[in-house]
């Protein structure tokens, strides 16, 4: 079984509201994946970092990130997917965010469950499996 991991568990991760290693603990049999666009979104948070220690300090998370998981690419079947959705939705009016849509499709187009921390947008999507991760309540 494939699980995609969403920029929200990794920004969860990145700032110590979730402790990724323990959530994949014990699931060794299962495969973890990113999907391009999440690479995109993390290297868009370090791209709009403005002060230089922090820049590098995410910088190196995110590359730390990226060289850990096997990233999933778009193609044609993702493409195909992703028309559905996004008509599908649109008909429906609940559309989300462009990325969610292109997140979600990879998922279902590989027959992956999503893990987020933000299922809102994402439990509109049919046929979208998704697994919840919430952070660790703040002490």
């Amino acid at each position: 079984m494939g699980l995609v991991i969403d920029s929200s568990v990794l920004i969860d991760y990145e700032r110590k509201r979730l402790d990724l290693d323990a959530k994949i603990q014990g699931r060794e049999a299962e495969e973890f994946f990113l999907v391009v666009i999440t690479a995109s979104e993390l290297l868009h948070g370090v791209v709009r970092a403005s002060d230089p220690q922090i820049k590098a300090k995410r910088g190196a998370f995110v590359e730390g990130i990226l060289v850990r998981f096997p990233i999933l690419e778009i193609d044609i079947n993702v493409a195909r997917v992703h028309a559905q959705i996004w008509a599908d939705l649109a008909s429906k009016g609940k559309m989300i965010g462009m990325n969610d849509s292109w997140i979600a499709a990879t998922c279902i187009a590989h027959g992956y469950t999503l893990v987020t921390s933000n299922p809102r947008d994402f439990e509109k999507v049919p046929g979208l499996k998704c697994e919840v991760w919430l952070p660790s309540p703040q002490k």
